[in-house]
């Protein structure tokens, strides 16, 4: 997984949650993370709010409520 795979892979969704990404990719959430984490500072990502599936199970993963969304401009 390299920058640009994420790159690629969030313009084509827009809305990818964390979980999606490392699965695509078969790499951890932690290292996914830090890979997002270098798109944010640079400007092209952010994380959005935190969803909630509205149900009080507690079955929900915190990984598949975490999105993250392509914000730069395509070149």
């Amino acid at each position: 997984m390299i920058l640009s795979d994420i790159k690629d892979y969030l313009q084509q969704r827009q809305q990818v949650c964390v979980s999606d990404i490392a699965l695509h990719f078969g790499a951890s959430v932690d290292a996914t993370r830090g890979m997002l984490e270098t798109w944010i500072r640079k400007g092209k990502v952010r994380r959005l709010p935190s969803m909630t599936c509205g149900s009080s199970c507690g079955k929900c993963a915190p990984e598949q409520m975490e999105l993250y969304e392509w914000i730069a401009k395509r070149h």
